[in-house]
């Protein structure tokens, strides 16, 4: 496994029909309550307001392995980050950050021009990334999540900004 600071390349792209098993394998290793099943294919084919990428491992052979996913919903100039996973083997790698970024930067390209999210109160490793994107806490959802009845931190970014996301973005 990579070290703690090192970073790990991966090829980022479009989520496809064909991740579908390896991203809900992730999403279900990654919360307490994943989505349901078929949640992500809605998202792929049946939602036009949904960013679905990958991040996956470079491979020489047939097999790819996916170790993060993001969706995002763009709603009018609105991104809405509504899942954000990445393998426990490879979290603090930096892969999170580039996910969130190309997404974010996509969302600008299409209108996008603040962003939201609900993060776990207890989750200090997630609202220390947004963080770093320049979201605030803005509020509290109480009880959001039904598997803990733990409230959600409300995080927003002002503005979506594309040098700062562009730097984001890169690997290192």
């Amino acid at each position: 496994m990579p070290g703690q600071s090192q970073e790990v390349q991966v090829i980022l792209r479009p989520m496809e029909l064909a991740d579908l098993p390896q991203v809900e394998v992730l999403d279900r290793e990654s919360f307490p309550t994943p989505w349901p099943e078929n949640a992500f294919r809605y998202e792929l084919t049946r939602n036009p307001h949904s960013i679905c990428w990958v991040a996956e491992l470079p491979s020489i052979g047939k097999q790819t392995r996916i170790i993060g996913s993001i969706v995002v919903w763009l709603v009018m100039d609105e991104a809405h980050i509504a899942s954000l996973a990445v393998d426990k083997a490879f979290r603090q790698h930096g892969i999170g950050r580039q996910l969130m970024a190309q997404a974010l930067l996509l969302c600008l390209e299409g209108g996008g021009r603040l962003a939201m999210l609900e993060v776990r109160e207890g989750n200090l490793a997630a609202q220390k990334l947004y963080r770093k994107f320049g979201f605030e806490s803005v509020g509290i959802r109480k009880e959001y999540y039904q598997d803990t009845h733990e409230d959600a931190i409300l995080m927003t970014l002002a503005s979506l900004d594309y040098e700062t996301l562009a730097r984001m973005a890169e690997p290192g």
